[in-house]
């Protein structure tokens, strides 16, 4: 991505480091207040070295954790708007299924915060369905709203009106260094900028930001495999680009669950992944391993065996993603304990990409001090004992 034609300069009302789904939201938030934001990105855009890349993710209602599904809502709205905005298509309805063992407690939380009674069987989900093979006593339920977020479209998106609004966007840059204070000052490999209030979302990078500021999160990277799986004879498995998503809940043989997505990026290949990985450096998350020996390729193959008869049992392709996730896996978003006007996003957990439209404006809320639209309970970074050290 080209620089921005604008002058460089030194001071702005807020800085915000990592320019991923995340933090664009945030920056565009606060460019549409009028504040006077730099987004600062480390790598060239666009790039595939985060967790923000790819052309797809689930988009859902369906949450076992109430305060998400509350959250949702107001997600789908500014997404809506986003398109409206831009006059881009970034959203395609296709439902989702979420299946797991009957009474199964997230199972059944998700059919309630939905508001759904129907629970499917194996001959009412092959009429939504058909390249799927239900299990004998397993049930699914709909959720009727979900579909697939066009994830790259998306990202360059919120750039644009972030960009439309005034605000700064430097990719290429680096940050080296973090000194806080009433203004704090960001240091990167091309400057050194200023501002009263700073957010910091760096994906797999936060922890090491956060450590400079006397904090020390429980932030584990994890390198995911993304694996999409071709179709034994085309067409035969039912595997449209608008055949429902599908995620797996309470799988003995899957205890992270499995997720899917319709053939999007490669034609006959549906994505199916694992939602779990390896522990990873995010510097070094490319290096190859190899996929005979992988337990999550492993576990993969046997469900789709089971569960997708219609596809091979070996990736076609594989990319890698990355995940940054916290113990609980609910996301952080809050203040530092120590600097207030330093805020901090993390630990998405491979399932913040939807929520990122209101993800970006409780971190713009916080930033200003305002009174966050939604219950931050679940977000604090006090819940976790023992973070704040000596900065």
């Amino acid at each position: 991505m080209a620089k921005t034609s604008q002058p460089q300069k030194s001071t702005y009302d807020v800085i915000v480091i990592g320019a991923g789904i995340q933090g664009s939201f945030a920056a565009y938030h606060l460019a549409q207040r009028h504040k006077d934001t730099l987004l600062l990105e480390q790598f060239l855009l666009p790039h595939s070295r985060g967790s923000s890349h790819g052309q797809s993710r689930i988009i859902r209602s369906a949450y076992p954790q109430e305060y998400y599904s509350c959250m949702m809502p107001d997600s789908f709205r500014l997404w809506q708007q986003l398109e409206a905005e831009t006059g881009t298509t970034l959203y395609r309805q296709t439902g989702l299924v979420l299946l797991g063992p009957p009474g199964e407690p997230e199972l059944e939380a998700c059919r309630r915060n939905l508001g759904v009674d129907e629970v499917l069987d194996a001959a009412a989900l092959a009429q939504h369905f058909p390249g799927f093979r239900l299990q004998a006593s397993q049930v699914a339920v709909l959720d009727s709203t979900a579909g697939v977020l066009f994830a790259d479209r998306a990202l360059r998106a919120a750039q644009e009106v972030f960009r439309r609004h005034g605000g700064t966007l430097r990719d290429g840059e680096k940050v080296l260094h973090i000194e806080p204070g009433a203004t704090v000052t960001v240091t990167t490999t091309a400057g050194v900028y200023k501002a009263p209030r700073l957010i910091i979302t760096a994906g797999a990078w936060t922890g090491a930001f956060v450590e400079q500021l006397g904090l020390r999160l429980p932030l584990q990277p994890l390198r995911i495999d993304v694996c999409y799986w071709r179709e034994k004879q085309p067409g035969s498995a039912g595997l449209g680009s608008i055949s429902p998503c599908f995620l797996t809940l309470g799988l003995s043989q899957a205890p992270h669950g499995i997720y899917g997505l319709p053939s999007i990026e490669y034609p006959g290949l549906m994505k199916v992944c694992h939602h779990h990985g390896s522990p990873t450096d995010p510097e070094k998350r490319d290096q190859a391993t190899s996929s005979a020996s992988c337990p999550d390729i492993a576990i993969l193959s046997s469900f789709i065996s089971s569960y997708l008869p219609g596809l091979e049992t070996q990736p076609a392709v594989m990319e890698t993603c990355l995940y940054t996730n916290t113990p609980d896996e609910d996301f952080i978003l809050d203040r530092h304990p120590k600097f207030s006007n330093i805020v901090i996003g993390a630990g998405f957990s491979g399932h913040g990409f939807k929520l990122a439209p209101v993800v970006g404006k409780l971190l713009c809320e916080l930033s200003l001090g305002e009174e966050p639209s939604h219950n931050m309970a679940h977000f604090a970074i006090t819940r976790f004992p023992g973070v704040l050290g000596a900065a």
